[in-house]
This record gives C-alpha cells, structure tokens and sequence, in this order.
C-alpha cells in the first residue's frame, strides 16, 4: 500500500507495531501549538492499537526515508462509516503536498474497506486545512445533523459521501 510522491521522497503505509511513539509526537505537534491536549486525545495515543486498530479503524503514516513526517487515521463510527481523524503533518514537510497525499490516500483506503460516509472534525482556525478537506471533497455538515463532540476544540463539522 506504499504510494510515493512525485515532489519527493514521501510514501504512505499503514501503522505497525512500532509506530505509536510517532503517532503521537506528529499529532502532539500540531495539538500543543494552538490548542491543549484533551482526554480523549490522550486515551487514544496512549493505546491507538486498541482505540483505532482493534475497532476495525485503520491508521496511515506518510514517511521520508522511515521518517514518520505525517500520518491520518479511520476510526470507526459505525457499518460504512468512519471518523477521519489524528491527521497532521510534520511543521518543516508542510506545505509540500504530504498532507493531500495521506488524506487522500485515506480516502481511497476508505473507500476500498467499503466506506459509504467520512466525517471530521476540525478547529475555524485550521484554515490550510478546512481549505484541504474542502479541495478533496468533504462539505460542511449541516447543523440539523451535528453531533457532540469529545473535543471541546471541535467547532467544524464536515463529511464526504463515496
């Protein structure tokens, strides 16, 4: 499932053992430097294997010569439907088309597991990555479908049909 960038050495695979310490620096980057880490956060970088792996979710990380540089994952949230959750990026790789290559790279996993519906949830102030999301397909949803949140950060709501 290795996918290469043409702009560079960067290629996304699926999380192994191994990986979790990565997993949680690349998401603890991005968290701590506009917002604070929340439970929930903690709960599932403390056992992604257990809180995203073993309930049937999946997780990708983008590499540069084994280097974790970004990552993303599916959490499932019920039979055709996953949470598009965790993704970030490295501060010196952005900008440089890793963040769109694991997203979409994520989408097509998704709709390869079967996937009838994504959704995330992102911060206003994430602007570069609002303006992704939208560029790859994802639409707000509308206020009537909202859910509440375990992010009190969480104050944008979108989804992408497949």
């Amino acid at each position: 499932m290795s996918e290469a960038s043409a702009e560079s050495a960067v290629s996304v695979r699926e999380f192994r053992a191994g990986d979790e310490a990565a997993f949680r620096r690349l998401n603890e980057e991005w968290i701590t430097r506009f917002f604070e880490l929340e439970p929930k956060d903690e709960e599932t970088f403390g056992d992604p294997q257990g809180k995203i792996l073993a309930q049937g979710g999946r997780i990708l990380l983008a590499v540069d010569r084994e280097r974790a540089v970004g990552c993303c994952a599916l959490v499932a949230m019920g039979p055709g439907e996953f949470e598009v959750a965790k993704m970030a990026v490295t501060p010196e790789y952005q900008g440089r088309g890793v963040g769109r290559l694991v997203l979409e790279r994520t989408v097509a996993l998704a709709r390869e597991m079967g996937a009838r519906r994504l959704y995330l949830e992102t911060n206003h102030a994430l602007e570069p990555a609002i303006r992704l999301y939208r560029a790859v397909g994802f639409q707000d949803v509308p206020a009537e479908r909202f859910t509440v949140s375990p992010y009190a950060r969480a104050d944008v709501h979108m989804e992408m049909w497949l």
